[in-house]
Formats: structure tokens, sequence, C-alpha cells
């Protein structure tokens, strides 16, 4: 079984990769820098794949430098003076996280590459995200129906289609719920969760040091589904656990008031 991903150092992608590796699948990886200030997340990717060869687990990875283009987009994440907002990841606030046009430049690199893969190795490939329920109301480029649009158009833009399939697990799940798959994956593949997890970054403005703000939307999400599962997120923060927690909590409250 085939698959290539998008890995973008974050917890759904490495969940989703941990996913892959433990049903039997052999992925190609791939990672983009679009100008993020937030790159530290590729840093955090690269340790991850050294990890698994580490434990004798060989996935391919390749970085791709989308910057020279994608660095002018407008969003909070690339354009300088513009600030991040904080809060809970639903608020409409984080729609100034929005980097326009993201997913279908990365899925047309993704498809181009999958099909490659395929027709050189005369195999059926996954383009496989980790899209979820909860990026739905304030990214539109994670909708269940621009992937099926997306799917359709490249059908019709290639020849071999028929080797390429989309594959979006998480499409109807939670970051809680990814989280649990994720404890399922590692236990398969006798890995430990907290080196896994560490090894990643959600937040969408880290100190100087690489350290999660946790007040990010991004970074709230993230709180609370550790939180759900009954564990610490091993990633480093600005403040201890319990404040980033607290606040997370709070946050929560605020949105369901």
């Amino acid at each position: 079984m085939r698959a290539v991903i998008a890995l973008s150092g974050g917890m759904d992608s490495t969940a989703l990769l941990m996913r892959l590796l433990a049903d039997g699948h052999v992925v190609s990886c791939l990672s983009f820098y679009y100008g993020q200030k937030h790159s530290i997340e590729l840093q955090r990717a690269k340790t991850n794949i050294a990890y698994l060869s580490d434990k004798g687990i060989e996935v391919e990875h390749r970085e791709m430098d989308l910057s020279s283009a994608m660095a002018m987009f407008h969003s909070a994440l690339t354009s300088e003076g513009y600030e991040v907002p904080q809060g809970h990841y639903e608020e409409d606030a984080m729609k100034q996280t929005v980097v326009p046009n993201r997913n279908a430049i990365f899925t047309s690199i993704l498809y181009g590459y999958a099909l490659s893969i395929a027709l050189r190795e005369d195999c059926e490939v996954k383009i496989s995200l980790a899209v979820h329920s909860g990026d739905h109301a304030i990214y539109p480029d994670c909708r269940p129906e621009f992937y099926s649009a997306l799917e359709k158009a490249f059908d019709i833009g290639n020849w071999d289609s028929e080797k390429v399939s989309f594959h979006l697990p998480y499409l109807k799940r939670d970051k809680e719920t990814i989280l649990r798959d994720a404890e399922q994956s590692l236990s398969i593949l006798k890995l430990d969760f907290d080196s896994v997890f560490a090894n990643t970054s959600t937040c969408y403005n880290p100190d100087s040091k690489g350290r999660a703000s946790g007040t990010s939307g991004a970074d709230v999400e993230r709180i609370l589904a550790f939180h759900a599962i009954g564990r610490k997120d091993p990633v480093e923060y600005v403040d201890e656990w319990q404040v980033v927690l607290n606040n997370a909590l709070s946050k929560e409250r605020e949105l369901k008031s």
C-alpha cells in the first residue's frame, strides 16, 4: 500500500503519518515552507522523521520551498506586522489565519507527486490529508465539498487519474479523536507517544526558542484535546502546563457562554 501525505510537523499530520505506518503503508511525506512565521514546525517534522529512522522505520521526506510565491499572500501567518489572533479556534477572529488558496496549492503538488509515484512504481497511491472537522468553520479549503471538487478536477485534468485517490480519515473527527487514534497507532508501532508529540508544533506564534505561546487558537484546541484524553502535552510552552490549560478552559467557557 502506497501513500503520499503533507507533513506539516503539527499534531494532526503527525498522527496521520503514524496511522498510515501502523496500517502498513509505504509513505512519502512532503513538507511545505511557504513563508509561515511558525516554520519551527518544519524542524519538528524532520526530527520525527529522524526518530522513526532510529527506530528502524524509514520514511521518505522532502521539503518544498514555496515562499517566493506564497509569502506574498495576505494572512496573519505570513504577513509582517499582522499579529496572530488569540482565542478559541472557532472564534471569527481566527479567519485571519487563513492563507489564500493554501490547501489547493499543496494538494496540487501532492497530486502531481502521487501520480508520478503511481506511474513509476506501477501502483495505486493514496493522497492522505489530516484535515478534520474542527477546521471546517474557519478554513474553507478544509471542507469536504472542496476536496470532492478538487478530486473531480484532478481526475479530469490528468491521464491515469484512476491510480490516485484521496484519503481523508479525519474529516469527521476532532483533535481529541485524532489523539486517541494516535495512541493506538503508536502502540502498534511500539513507539513512545510523548517522544513523537514533543516533536510537533501546532503553535502559530511560538517564541524565539520555539516554545508554544498557549494562546493562539491552534494552541487552545490542542491543549483541550490533550486534556480530554487525560494527558499533559509534551510540547514546551512559555508557561507551565496548568497555566496554559486554565487559559484554554477559560477560552472554551467564554465561547460557550
